[in-house]
């Protein structure tokens, strides 16, 4: 189920550095599908086996995380981030504090729209 719209949001995923997070509407945009978050969600839940992707670094527009309080993908997704010394309190992390901002190289080098 791969096509290239979901391979420009892997791509962009795994750009996040280790330590930041972004929103699923910030990785939409900058994969060049604007309005689309719920497709990068969406593109997340559909990794092929044996390909790296950073979706733990992916988190709702106000920071939350979207997996259910408890679940264990929340679990992993939170222990992950906290391995990255990324503070998550009460199910969300503090945008201001570790949003990732892309730096002008990444954008004009490493993005393909």
């Amino acid at each position: 189920m791969t096509n290239d719209r979901y391979l420009a949001i892997f791509k962009v995923v795994n750009l996040i550095p280790h330590g930041k997070v972004a929103s699923y509407g910030q990785i939409a945009d900058l994969a060049g599908l604007p309005g689309r978050a719920r497709l990068a969600g969406k593109a997340l839940g559909y990794v092929p086996d044996g390909m790296q992707v950073n979706w733990h670094r992916v988190l709702r527009s106000n920071g939350q995380i979207a997996f259910a309080k408890g679940s264990e993908h929340a679990k992993l997704q939170i222990g992950k981030l906290q391995s990255e010394n990324v503070a998550v309190l009460n199910h969300r992390v503090k945008l201001k504090e570790f949003q990732w901002q892309p730096d002008i190289l990444t954008l004009l080098q490493e993005l393909d729209f």
